[in-house]
């Protein structure tokens, strides 16, 4: 008994030149995110925020963690957040609204 493997098809538009602008392709370079560091400059420390799991924060929050430091919330999905640390991104949960 043998399996028959279909073969890989693209389903693409045949014929296009790739040098032909598309209407699905962005023109823009995506930018690159910035870093920890150009996120934080200019900051005082009044700026941040204690970090506590009672509060809720927003998208571009400034905040203050006792074990990870100064970092800037980056994403928010229900009763987690996404923050910037300087050793990098860490998810912590949030109050819920």
């Amino acid at each position: 008994m043998s399996i028959k493997r279909t073969k890989q098809r693209s389903f693409g538009p045949r014929g296009r030149d790739d040098d032909e602008p598309s209407s699905f392709r962005t023109t823009k370079a995506a930018e690159a995110p910035k870093t920890w560091a150009e996120l934080m400059e200019g900051k005082a420390d009044t700026d941040f925020l204690p970090y506590a799991l009672t509060s809720r924060y927003p998208k571009g929050a400034f905040l203050l963690h006792s074990k990870f430091g100064k970092g800037i919330v980056t994403n928010v999905e229900g009763a987690r957040i996404e923050v910037l640390f300087e050793d990098g991104p860490k998810k912590l949960g949030h109050a819920a609204s």
